[in-house]
This record gives C-alpha cells, structure tokens and sequence, in this order.
C-alpha cells in the first residue's frame, strides 16, 4: 500500500513538473508568435531560431519551436511553413520621395535607343495633356551610339508648345526641350559654376544638362500637389513592402517633404520606417539644424543627418577625378561646391549635433571630403560620418576611412549597372580602384548596402546579389565583375539589416532578431546564405512585418496583398 502511494505521488508531481514545463501550459502572453521557420536573427553569436514571440511592437523571445510555443499564448499564431525569416531589410541610401514623385512621370529605365525615349514620353504626355511632360531614367551609354541626346533631332518638333524635362537614370543630367530652356532662362547659358550645358558643334544648346546646370532647370518644374504627393507616397510604400523593405535611409529632403511623410505616418498610410538626411539647400538646413536632430520615439522617422554633394555621377562625367576621363581628355569631372564653404557647412552641421554624410564618386572628391573630415575629426570616434558611394578611390586615400572612423555606404548594383562601359571613363588601370566593396568593408569591418533607388531598382535581393556574386540580372559577366571585390553572403545581409543600422544609429532597436529590438521582418522562400548562387535572384518575399504588424502577404498562389 505504501509502495503504491509512493508510485501515485512521484507521477503526480512528475505530471505537475511536466506541465508547468511546457507541455500545455503557456505561461506568459504575447500579441504574436512566428513559429515553424529558420530565422537568422543576425545577432552577436548570429544564431539560427525556428520560432519568434512579440509584444507590444518588440520581441519578447528568441528561441527554438516548441520553447516559444509552450511558453508563449499568443493572439495570433503564424505559421511560417518552412520559410526563412530575417531582420526587416533595410535600404542604407535611397530617395523615397523622389522615387514617389517618379510615378508620375514616363518611366524611361531600360530604353534602348533615344527612338524609344521618345515613343514613351509621346505616349505618356498624352495621358497628361497640360502642363510639364517629365520623364525619368534614360541612360545614353545603353543606346546604340552611347551619346548623349539632342533636342534638335526630335523632342523639339514633337514638343513645340510643353516643355519637356526628362532625367536621366542617375538624377545628374536632365535632357530638356527648347520651351523648358526657354521658361528657366537658361536658353542663353553657355556655362554655370558646378555644372555644363552641352553644346552643338555650332554652339547651341543639345539640352542636355549636367549637375548644377540641371539643378537650375530642375527648380521650374512645378511640384507635384499634396493630394497627388500624397497618392505617389502611398503607391511608393506599397512597392517597398512588396519587396521586403521596412526601413529606408533618405539621402536628402526638405521640410515640406518631411512633413508630408510625417502626416502620412501619423494617419497610418506610411508604414515604412526613415531615417532622413537634410538636403544641403539653406532653407533646409536653416529649419532643422537650430533645432538638432529629430528622434522619434515611435521609431518611425528621425531626422540626424545632413547631406551633402561633392561631386557628380561617372555616367554623366560629372565625378570628380584625379586625372582626366580616359574617353574625354579634356575634362576630370565636376566639384559642385567651394571646399571653403562645404569646411563651413560641415562645421555647421557637426556643431548641431547631426551626422554628416557626402555623396562622393570620383577619386577627386572621396580625397577632398576625407581631408576634412579628418581635420574635424580627429582620429577614430563616434560619430559615424559617411561617405556615400565612394566609387572610386585612390589607393593612397584607403586608409583614411579607418583612420577617422568613417563609413563607406555602398550601393552594390551600381557596380553591376556600371561595369559594361566604367572601363571607358576610367581606362584599364583606374577601374580597378572602383567599386572596391571588400577593401571598404575592411576598414572598419563593416558597412552598410543600399540601392540609391530610383537610380537603381528597389529590390534588396538586386543589392544581395550583386554584392556576392558581381554580376547582373543575366548571369553577366562568368565569373563577376572584378569579383575579388566580393562580399561575403552573411556580410551582405548585415550590409541589408545590421549594419544599415548602425550607419543610422538604430542599432539598439532595429537590424536583429533579439530581445528588445523592434519586431520588423522580412520573410523569404529560401535562405539567401545557404541557397544556389543561380536561384539567388528568384528569392520571393512572401511576408513583411513593421512593429509586430503584418504590412504585406504573398499568398501560395502568388497573389499579394498588403493588411
């Protein structure tokens, strides 16, 4: 009798113990759970989950399936059915407002010939039949001749009354019709500090416009209003999420801008994270820098940065280099500004407490921001002052990125979009000082990838792909493309989440999956560092998720839907 009383005892608690264990019994309550998948948390022992609990917008638990599952009751249950979850994808250098704004007018990315420029933007105006006929994304060294157009040839007779301002891919040139020259005032320009206006052989303007030149003419194209604005930023936000994205470093907005995507947010039409880099224009740095950096507690949009303009785009020979273009002797690019009132500018800027960040490609202007940035400052520090695209630099300058501590922000497509004729600009030996994403990485061990869309497409696979394998969409060229300049697949991630974050000072709450950090994911069908090279590309999102909320579903048969 003891004997059995003992046996009935020791069960009993054995059956207390074991659910309380787990088995049934969930002890702890959450408003979601992500379960049954890989998750690459990407943290500092980058371990590898199957299940996820949320609370409150943050993650409560990492951990294995059947932990989280007895532990956590959750509201909603997900189950990821095998697929992969990573940190929420972030792009480290894009233009979210221009890509909106791009919407509406003719998209001229991939046209083959000035013939077809053409044909889009006629076909375009004739869906908007007043006002200004815009276009975006045309690239001359894709066409046949790879030269630049002229508005004698065609655009002036088939536009004689509209003006016409069609940009080019890389945001540095616009071609522009004798109506638009017209009502800037720039028919008579011959020259402009900072920027050329090409000319025929006979002295008249081609209208085609480079850096400040087109800046000038930029400035007459009427904004869009704020319902339509509005319109474009929705239907932006729903493409980014499509593709995975849930936070996006904008290099370089005004106050009107910013306070659009502010009202958006708040209405809860903006689900998309930002950080925004004030544009170098005295009427922005005026209305943020007395002020000092925006940090907003929701975590949806701050304001710490200021963006600045060295020099132009290698496509258009505006970038600034240490000898001449080898296909145009005769010039080494474009500085866009006095070094004596960018030094101001940056002092400026750095006594407001805002990070500073420049856009450099040529090897011309990476050496004149290093040097003052070193002379401010100092040594290694904390400050996390960045050089964007760096595309091309000396290799006497390498060295100074770790020096000061600054950061190399990277585009890695722009190496894949580049590669068919950068060969031309920079000549044999000089091209092998571009594009050189690994060397960068080595100077402080890290940096951050982005696509500076809507010059390059806005999938972060694109950026993935290109950053490990160098080649395009195509599989072009065998090999890669100067392919020791690889990154590693697990860098390339970090490049996308982690150290996106860091370059942004969000690394305590964004770019991992951990404790803490915000509940921001991407979910892919396979796992980027494990997959064939050759099905890299063909990598579909299938779930994004901003603060613990579903923003974009694909379901199994393909179709997408955004909660």
């Amino acid at each position: 009798m003891k004997r059995f009383r003992s046996d009935a005892t020791c069960l009993l608690i054995g059956l207390v113990v074991l659910l309380s264990s787990g088995c049934g019994f969930r002890s702890e309550q959450a408003d979601l759970v992500l379960h049954n998948g890989t998750v690459l948390t990407l943290d500092e022992a980058n371990r590898e989950a199957q299940a996820v609990a949320v609370r409150h917008g943050r993650i409560l638990e990492v951990g294995a399936e059947r932990a989280i599952l007895n532990k956590y009751s959750a509201a909603r249950e997900v189950d990821l059915m095998g697929a992969v979850l990573v940190p929420g994808l972030m792009d480290a250098h894009a233009h979210f407002v221009g890509y909106a704004k791009s919407l509406g007018a003719a998209d001229l990315v991939g046209t083959g010939s000035e013939q077809e420029v053409l044909d889009r933007v006629v076909a375009h105006a004739a869906l908007f039949p007043e006002g200004w006929v815009l276009g975006r994304g045309w690239d001359q060294n894709d066409w046949d001749t790879a030269a630049f157009p002229d508005r004698h040839d065609r655009l002036d007779a088939l536009f004689p009354d509209r003006p016409v301002v069609l940009e080019r891919v890389d945001g540095h040139a616009v071609w522009a019709n004798a109506v638009a020259l017209r009502q800037a005032g720039l028919d008579g320009a011959v020259s402009m500090e900072g920027g050329e206006l090409l000319l025929t052989e006979t002295g008249e303007l081609t209208g085609v416009l480079v850096d400040r030149a087109a800046d000038s003419l930029q400035a007459w194209v009427p904004e869009p209003d704020s319902v339509r604005l509005a319109e474009y930023m929705r239907e932006a936000a729903r493409r980014l999420v499509a593709v995975g994205l849930t936070h996006i470093t904008d290099a370089g907005l005004g106050p009107d801008d910013v306070a659009a995507m502010q009202a958006l947010q708040a209405a809860g039409q903006l689900p998309l994270r930002f950080s925004v880099m004030v544009a170098d224009e005295p009427a922005a740095l005026d209305h943020f820098l007395p002020g000092g950096p925006i940090i907003d507690t929701s975590g949806m949009l701050d304001v710490r940065a200021v963006k600045f303009y060295m020099d132009g785009a290698l496509g258009s020979r505006g970038a600034a280099l240490l000898e001449p273009y080898a296909d145009r002797q005769e010039t080494r690019g474009l500085f866009l500004q006095e070094e004596a009132a960018y030094r101001q500018k940056v002092l400026r800027t750095k006594e407001a407490g805002f990070q500073v960040a420049t856009h450099c490609i040529g090897d011309a202007a990476v050496r004149r921001v290093l040097a003052v940035y070193g002379e401010m400052l100092g040594g290694v520090n904390d400050l996390r002052w960045r050089i964007e695209h760096a595309q091309v630099v000396h290799r006497d300058d390498a060295d100074e990125f770790a020096a000061n501590t600054v950061i190399p922000s990277i585009q890695p497509t722009h190496a894949t979009s580049d590669m068919y004729w950068a060969g031309q600009r920079l000549g044999r030996n000089r091209v092998r000082r571009a594009y050189i994403y690994k060397s960068l990485q080595q100077q402080l061990g890290w940096l951050p990838l982005g696509t500076d869309f809507p010059v390059e497409g806005i999938s972060p696979m694109r950026t993935f792909y290109a950053a490990v394998e160098r080649k395009d969409t195509e599989g072009f060229p065998e090999g890669g493309f100067q392919s020791d300049e690889s990154l590693a697949r697990l860098d390339a991630l970090k490049g996308m989440t982690a150290w996106a974050a860091l370059a942004c000072f969000r690394e305590h709450d964004l770019g991992q999956v951990a404790p803490g950090y915000r509940a921001d994911f991407t979910v892919l069908d396979r796992n980027p560092l494990t997959v064939d090279a050759d099905r890299l590309l063909g990598t579909r999102i299938l779930q994004t998720w901003i603060g613990g909320e579903q923003v974009f579903e694909r379901g199994a048969s393909g179709a997408v839907s955004f909660p």
